[in-house]
């Protein structure tokens, strides 16, 4: 038997999320620096300075994270499975040595997202989930492409791609199907809703910020050779 579904039918939550930021992604995605990265253009420095960005990012995301523990709806989302900032301390160390704490620094766009991170910390569930959605499900999906592609374009081991290995979550499609369902069924009000899709926007414009930045000191070591 066929079902017809409503021409007026309303898609769901996560889907309209996805499709409001589909502009967002696709601008942040086609970043100069991720498009070199990806098509081999790029260096194994280049992936090392991603990832120790993403060490401030990620830190901050799981602090801010942990104030959700306990909260009603927020707690739904923070999960261990997804936590990064151990893999992350695991692929520095790769690149760096045992003393890479010494060796990075924060860029400008680094401390914005952060910054922001902290910030709606005290705003409620839904402005942090925001943020926790475009990190962690894009971990899930083309991180996992990313996690290929760098191998295979600088043959960085897996002891240097912890950041993109999800040991906890085997099957990810699953997961991020619980994920969508979580959005889905939220009980927050039309504007929390509403405020959850801006920040959305938010976080890839970070993100944005942060690629650009990246591919200036991406240049400035070639320039330097």
């Amino acid at each position: 038997m066929t079902t017809v579904t409503p021409i007026d039918a309303k898609p769901s939550f996560a889907a309209q999320v996805r499709e409001h930021t589909q502009g967002a992604h696709t601008r942040a995605e086609n970043a100069g620096f991720m498009t070199d990265l990806m098509q081999g253009n790029g260096t194994i420095a280049d992936y090392a300075s991603l990832v120790s960005q993403y060490f401030y990012i990620y830190d901050a995301l799981e602090r801010v994270g942990e104030t959700f523990r306990n909260d009603e709806i927020g707690s739904t989302f923070v999960t261990d499975a997804l936590l990064r900032r151990d893999a992350i301390d695991a692929d520095l160390t790769h690149f760096y040595g045992p003393s890479w704490r010494e060796v990075i620094t924060p860029t400008a766009a680094a401390l914005a997202y952060v910054e922001r991170l902290e910030t709606v910390a005290s705003r409620g569930s839904a402005e942090y989930v925001g943020h926790h959605y475009i990190r962690f499900l894009g971990d899930l999906s083309g991180g996992q492409i990313i996690r290929t592609m760098v191998q295979r374009h600088y043959g960085i081991p897996a002891d240097g791609l912890n950041f993109l290995d999800f040991p906890m979550i085997p099957k990810p499609k699953p997961f991020k199907d619980d994920y969508r369902a979580a959005l889905e069924n939220a009980a927050w009000s039309p504007e929390e809703r509403a405020a959850l899709v801006a920040e959305v926007d938010v976080a890839y414009d970070l993100n944005f910020n942060l690629f650009v930045e990246l591919g200036e000191l991406s240049a400035a070591r070639k320039a330097a050779l």
